[in-house]
Protein backbone atom coordinates (compact mmCIF):
# COMPACT_ATOMS: atom_id res chain seq x y z
CA UNK A 1 0.00 0.00 0.00
CA UNK A 2 2.43 2.66 0.82
CA UNK A 3 4.14 1.46 -2.54
CA UNK A 4 0.95 2.65 -4.02
CA UNK A 5 0.64 5.68 -2.22
CA UNK A 6 4.12 6.76 -3.45
CA UNK A 7 3.69 6.43 -7.06
CA UNK A 8 0.56 7.88 -6.73
CA UNK A 9 2.63 11.11 -5.46
CA UNK A 10 5.50 10.66 -7.69
CA UNK A 11 2.96 10.60 -10.98
CA UNK A 12 1.04 13.64 -9.58
CA UNK A 13 4.24 15.36 -8.98
CA UNK A 14 5.19 14.91 -12.75
CA UNK A 15 1.94 16.22 -13.91
CA UNK A 16 2.11 19.50 -11.62
CA UNK A 17 5.91 20.20 -13.29
CA UNK A 18 4.16 19.86 -16.57
CA UNK A 19 1.94 21.91 -16.30
CA UNK A 20 3.54 24.28 -14.68
CA UNK A 21 5.90 24.16 -17.80
CA UNK A 22 2.98 25.10 -20.33
CA UNK A 23 2.11 27.98 -18.60
CA UNK A 24 6.05 29.88 -19.09
CA UNK A 25 6.00 32.39 -21.48
CA UNK A 26 7.68 30.79 -25.11
CA UNK A 27 10.92 33.09 -25.61
CA UNK A 28 10.87 34.83 -29.20
CA UNK A 29 13.23 34.29 -31.73
CA UNK A 30 15.60 37.53 -31.93
CA UNK A 31 14.43 39.33 -35.04
CA UNK A 32 17.05 39.55 -37.86
CA UNK A 33 16.12 42.88 -40.31
CA UNK A 34 16.87 42.54 -43.63
CA UNK A 35 20.06 43.87 -44.92
CA UNK A 36 19.56 46.37 -48.03
CA UNK A 37 23.15 45.50 -50.92
CA UNK A 38 23.33 48.53 -52.91
CA UNK A 39 22.17 47.22 -56.47
CA UNK A 40 24.75 48.69 -59.59
CA UNK A 41 22.08 47.59 -62.42
CA UNK A 42 20.58 50.57 -64.17
CA UNK A 43 21.20 54.33 -65.53
CA UNK A 44 23.13 56.70 -63.73
CA UNK A 45 24.22 60.43 -64.24
CA UNK A 46 26.87 62.67 -62.51
CA UNK A 47 29.35 65.21 -62.84
CA UNK A 48 32.89 65.23 -62.08
CA UNK A 49 36.45 67.31 -61.73
CA UNK A 50 39.99 67.31 -62.24
CA UNK A 51 43.27 67.77 -63.61
CA UNK A 52 45.14 66.62 -66.86
CA UNK A 53 48.99 66.64 -67.58
CA UNK A 54 49.08 66.98 -71.41
CA UNK A 55 51.87 66.66 -74.38
CA UNK A 56 52.20 68.08 -77.60
CA UNK A 57 55.10 66.10 -79.84
CA UNK A 58 55.63 69.40 -82.21
CA UNK A 59 57.41 69.01 -85.85
CA UNK A 60 58.25 72.17 -88.13
CA UNK A 61 59.73 71.82 -91.75
CA UNK A 62 61.07 74.86 -93.64
CA UNK A 63 61.90 74.96 -97.22
CA UNK A 64 60.86 76.45 -100.36
CA UNK A 65 57.38 77.22 -100.28
CA UNK A 66 56.35 76.78 -103.90
CA UNK A 67 58.53 73.57 -104.34
CA UNK A 68 59.25 72.00 -101.41
CA UNK A 69 62.97 71.88 -102.20
CA UNK A 70 65.18 73.12 -99.52
CA UNK A 71 66.30 76.45 -99.10
CA UNK A 72 69.43 77.94 -100.87
CA UNK A 73 72.90 76.62 -99.06
CA UNK A 74 70.31 74.67 -96.11
CA UNK A 75 69.35 71.39 -95.93
CA UNK A 76 65.43 70.79 -95.29
CA UNK A 77 64.79 72.37 -91.88
CA UNK A 78 62.88 69.72 -90.63
CA UNK A 79 63.13 70.04 -86.45
CA UNK A 80 60.85 68.59 -83.24
CA UNK A 81 59.99 69.72 -80.01
CA UNK A 82 57.87 68.48 -77.13
CA UNK A 83 55.79 70.83 -74.52
CA UNK A 84 53.48 69.92 -71.83
CA UNK A 85 49.62 71.36 -71.50
CA UNK A 86 48.00 71.08 -68.42
CA UNK A 87 44.95 72.30 -66.96
CA UNK A 88 41.51 71.67 -65.18
CA UNK A 89 38.67 70.01 -66.12
CA UNK A 90 35.19 69.76 -65.48
CA UNK A 91 32.09 68.06 -66.77
CA UNK A 92 29.03 65.32 -67.04
CA UNK A 93 28.60 61.46 -67.19
CA UNK A 94 25.88 59.52 -67.89
CA UNK A 95 26.02 55.57 -68.66
CA UNK A 96 24.24 52.45 -67.71
CA UNK A 97 25.41 49.46 -65.69
CA UNK A 98 24.63 45.84 -65.83
CA UNK A 99 25.66 43.74 -62.71
CA UNK A 100 26.59 40.03 -63.39
CA UNK A 101 26.79 38.04 -59.67
CA UNK A 102 30.19 39.76 -58.84
CA UNK A 103 31.21 41.29 -62.28
CA UNK A 104 29.77 44.87 -63.44
CA UNK A 105 29.70 45.91 -67.54
CA UNK A 106 28.56 49.00 -68.39
CA UNK A 107 28.64 51.73 -71.06
CA UNK A 108 29.37 55.48 -69.92
CA UNK A 109 30.00 58.56 -72.67
CA UNK A 110 31.15 62.05 -71.39
CA UNK A 111 31.61 65.95 -71.92
CA UNK A 112 34.05 68.05 -70.52
CA UNK A 113 35.28 71.92 -70.41
CA UNK A 114 39.05 71.49 -70.68
CA UNK A 115 41.50 74.71 -69.97
CA UNK A 116 44.50 72.61 -70.95
CA UNK A 117 47.10 74.84 -72.42
CA UNK A 118 51.24 74.66 -73.54
CA UNK A 119 53.75 76.28 -75.82
CA UNK A 120 56.84 75.11 -77.78
CA UNK A 121 59.85 76.56 -79.37
CA UNK A 122 61.03 74.83 -82.96
CA UNK A 123 64.59 76.04 -83.42
CA UNK A 124 65.68 75.24 -87.28
CA UNK A 125 69.36 76.10 -87.12
CA UNK A 126 71.10 78.23 -89.99
CA UNK A 127 67.73 77.99 -91.91
CA UNK A 128 67.55 81.83 -93.24
CA UNK A 129 69.52 82.82 -96.11
CA UNK A 130 71.75 85.12 -94.21
CA UNK A 131 73.17 82.06 -91.65
CA UNK A 132 70.62 82.96 -88.73
CA UNK A 133 68.15 80.89 -86.84
CA UNK A 134 64.53 80.30 -87.53
CA UNK A 135 62.25 80.01 -83.75
CA UNK A 136 58.84 78.68 -84.50
CA UNK A 137 56.85 79.22 -81.52
CA UNK A 138 54.13 76.61 -81.56
CA UNK A 139 50.97 77.33 -78.81
CA UNK A 140 48.42 74.45 -78.72
CA UNK A 141 45.20 74.08 -76.10
CA UNK A 142 42.03 71.72 -75.39
CA UNK A 143 39.28 73.17 -75.19
CA UNK A 144 36.89 70.75 -74.88
CA UNK A 145 36.73 66.65 -75.20
CA UNK A 146 34.83 63.75 -74.62
CA UNK A 147 34.71 60.12 -74.35
CA UNK A 148 31.95 57.32 -75.33
CA UNK A 149 33.50 54.33 -73.55
CA UNK A 150 32.94 50.55 -72.51
CA UNK A 151 33.60 49.47 -68.66
CA UNK A 152 33.93 46.02 -66.80
CA UNK A 153 34.93 45.12 -63.24
CA UNK A 154 34.76 43.55 -60.04
CA UNK A 155 32.70 44.54 -56.64
CA UNK A 156 35.77 43.52 -54.45
CA UNK A 157 32.67 44.27 -52.15
CA UNK A 158 29.29 45.10 -52.38
CA UNK A 159 29.43 48.32 -52.48
CA UNK A 160 32.93 48.95 -54.04
CA UNK A 161 33.87 48.22 -57.65
CA UNK A 162 37.42 48.28 -59.03
CA UNK A 163 37.36 48.69 -63.19
CA UNK A 164 38.83 49.05 -66.60
CA UNK A 165 37.64 51.75 -69.31
CA UNK A 166 38.27 52.57 -72.58
CA UNK A 167 36.69 53.48 -76.10
CA UNK A 168 36.12 56.67 -78.28
CA UNK A 169 37.60 60.05 -77.31
CA UNK A 170 37.49 63.37 -79.43
CA UNK A 171 37.76 66.43 -78.57
CA UNK A 172 38.42 70.44 -80.01
CA UNK A 173 42.51 70.64 -80.58
CA UNK A 174 43.92 74.23 -81.08
CA UNK A 175 47.16 75.11 -82.57
CA UNK A 176 48.21 78.75 -83.21
CA UNK A 177 52.26 80.37 -83.45
CA UNK A 178 54.66 82.49 -84.62
CA UNK A 179 57.78 82.23 -86.67
CA UNK A 180 60.62 84.61 -86.05
CA UNK A 181 64.01 84.70 -88.24
CA UNK A 182 66.27 86.54 -90.32
CA UNK A 183 69.46 89.56 -88.83
CA UNK A 184 65.78 92.21 -87.99
CA UNK A 185 63.93 89.44 -86.39
CA UNK A 186 60.65 88.95 -88.75
CA UNK A 187 57.70 87.77 -86.91
CA UNK A 188 54.88 86.02 -89.12
CA UNK A 189 52.31 84.91 -87.26
CA UNK A 190 50.31 81.67 -87.92
CA UNK A 191 46.66 81.99 -89.16
CA UNK A 192 45.39 79.33 -86.67
CA UNK A 193 44.35 75.90 -87.33
CA UNK A 194 41.34 74.52 -85.21
CA UNK A 195 40.26 70.96 -85.77
CA UNK A 196 37.67 68.84 -84.14
CA UNK A 197 39.65 65.42 -83.88
CA UNK A 198 39.00 61.93 -82.67
CA UNK A 199 41.07 59.58 -80.99
CA UNK A 200 41.19 56.92 -78.44
CA UNK A 201 41.15 56.32 -74.07
CA UNK A 202 42.37 54.02 -71.86
CA UNK A 203 42.06 54.07 -67.94
CA UNK A 204 41.12 52.45 -64.70
CA UNK A 205 38.88 53.38 -61.36
CA UNK A 206 37.30 52.83 -58.61
CA UNK A 207 33.58 53.98 -57.71
CA UNK A 208 31.82 53.52 -54.52
CA UNK A 209 28.71 53.18 -52.96
CA UNK A 210 28.79 56.42 -50.27
CA UNK A 211 24.78 55.78 -48.92
CA UNK A 212 21.18 55.87 -50.77
CA UNK A 213 21.45 56.05 -54.71
CA UNK A 214 24.91 57.90 -54.46
CA UNK A 215 28.26 56.52 -55.52
CA UNK A 216 31.73 58.24 -55.71
CA UNK A 217 34.32 57.70 -58.14
CA UNK A 218 37.97 58.22 -58.62
CA UNK A 219 39.10 57.82 -62.34
CA UNK A 220 42.58 57.71 -64.77
CA UNK A 221 42.64 58.03 -68.28
CA UNK A 222 45.33 57.91 -71.27
CA UNK A 223 44.26 59.75 -74.44
CA UNK A 224 45.44 60.14 -77.51
CA UNK A 225 43.87 62.79 -79.78
CA UNK A 226 45.97 62.69 -83.03
CA UNK A 227 47.80 65.51 -84.42
CA UNK A 228 46.79 68.77 -85.79
CA UNK A 229 48.90 69.86 -88.74
CA UNK A 230 49.11 72.96 -90.86
CA UNK A 231 51.02 74.53 -94.33
CA UNK A 232 52.88 75.38 -95.92
CA UNK A 233 52.17 79.29 -94.87
CA UNK A 234 54.62 81.22 -96.45
CA UNK A 235 57.00 82.93 -94.44
CA UNK A 236 57.26 86.49 -96.19
CA UNK A 237 59.86 88.82 -95.25
CA UNK A 238 62.01 86.50 -93.40
CA UNK A 239 64.54 84.84 -95.93
CA UNK A 240 66.34 88.30 -96.89
CA UNK A 241 68.91 89.57 -98.94
CA UNK A 242 68.20 86.27 -101.39
CA UNK A 243 64.71 86.71 -100.80
CA UNK A 244 63.35 83.20 -101.21
CA UNK A 245 60.24 82.28 -100.57
CA UNK A 246 59.85 79.98 -97.88
CA UNK A 247 56.86 77.66 -96.58
CA UNK A 248 56.73 76.50 -92.56
CA UNK A 249 54.63 73.34 -92.19
CA UNK A 250 54.01 72.32 -88.84
CA UNK A 251 51.89 69.51 -86.57
CA UNK A 252 51.61 68.93 -83.54
CA UNK A 253 50.86 65.55 -82.29
CA UNK A 254 48.52 65.63 -78.43
CA UNK A 255 48.15 63.33 -75.91
CA UNK A 256 46.93 63.66 -72.46
CA UNK A 257 46.72 61.99 -69.09
CA UNK A 258 43.15 62.42 -66.78
CA UNK A 259 43.06 62.36 -63.11
CA UNK A 260 39.64 63.04 -62.22
CA UNK A 261 37.06 62.58 -59.22
CA UNK A 262 33.13 62.00 -59.79
CA UNK A 263 30.00 61.50 -58.12
CA UNK A 264 26.91 59.71 -59.51
CA UNK A 265 23.18 59.77 -58.79
CA UNK A 266 21.88 55.62 -59.68
CA UNK A 267 18.72 55.49 -60.68
CA UNK A 268 17.74 52.32 -59.27
CA UNK A 269 16.77 51.36 -55.67
CA UNK A 270 18.63 49.24 -52.83
CA UNK A 271 18.04 45.08 -53.05
CA UNK A 272 16.66 43.30 -50.08
CA UNK A 273 18.96 40.49 -48.98
CA UNK A 274 16.93 38.00 -48.53
CA UNK A 275 17.73 34.85 -45.98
Amino acid sequence: MKRILVGIAAAATLLATGALAADLPVKAPVYKAPVEVFGWTGFYVGGNIGYSAGQADNSTTIDRFLTGLPLPGTLIGTNSAKNAADGFIGGGQIGYNWQITNWLVGLEADIQASGERGSSSVICLACSDDGTNIVTRLDQSLNWFGTVRGRAGILATPDAVFYATGGLAYGEVNVTGSATGNFNQTTVFLPGNSSTRFGWTVGAGVEGHIGGNWTAKLEYLYMDLGSVSGGPMQLTGILVPVRTVAGLSYSSHFTDNIVRAGINYHFNSPVVAKY
